[in-house]
């Protein structure tokens, strides 16, 4: 009977890690560094979310990552340009970050989960920016100015999601001891 007891709480205990993980998520994404005038920036909202992937796998990383999506469209004020720009770089790209829930426990690839999460964020940022937001691409980012709308893309997602990329890198590697010690 103790058994069926542990067993039958594991998923509310998770159900409920994840959403303080989450509500943590929408805190800390109240504390982020602007990057150029058109949004992008440098935070630390990925780690709950990376964090949760980490420990509890992949149905819950897609769950809780949907879930942060649309309480960061909500609650941040996050809505972008439109429809379509709401779902590309806000609901899907941080989405995609559950995909790091494959390396689920695996101490030695935590770096390699977070940067395939990051990575796949990334590249749905990088898709909106060479469709969506292509009309931009007269502009100067960074210095540089040009009407190609794959550079203009390239430059302006990566001055902020290689940042995020390397301290999120940084952070879970730090995380895996203390992480490991939770199972």
């Amino acid at each position: 009977m103790v058994n069926f007891m542990e067993n039958s709480k594991k998923p509310l205990y998770k159900l409920c890690e994840c959403a303080v993980l989450v509500a943590i998520s929408v805190a800390v994404s109240f504390f982020e560094i602007k990057i150029g005038a058109l949004g992008g920036s440098v935070d630390f909202v990925m780690i709950p979310l990376f964090i949760i992937c980490y420990r509890h796998g992949i149905r819950y990383s897609f769950i809780s990552c949907f879930c942060f999506a649309l309480l960061y469209c909500l609650v941040g004020g996050k809505f972008g340009y439109g429809l379509p720009s709401v779902i590309l770089d806000y609901l899907l790209a941080y989405t995609v970050i559950g995909f790091s829930g494959f390396f689920s426990q695996k101490s030695k690839l935590i770096e390699v989960s977070v940067f395939v999460g990051c990575l796949l964020r990334f590249s749905v940022h990088f898709i909106s920016g060479i469709t969506l937001y292509r009309i931009a691409t007269a502009t100067e980012v960074a210095g540089v100015v040009t009407s190609n709308a794959v550079l203009f893309s390239l430059i302006y997602n990566g001055l902020y999601m290689l940042p995020n990329t390397v301290f999120a890198i940084i952070i879970m590697s730090l995380l895996r001891i203390p992480l490991k010690k939770l199972k």
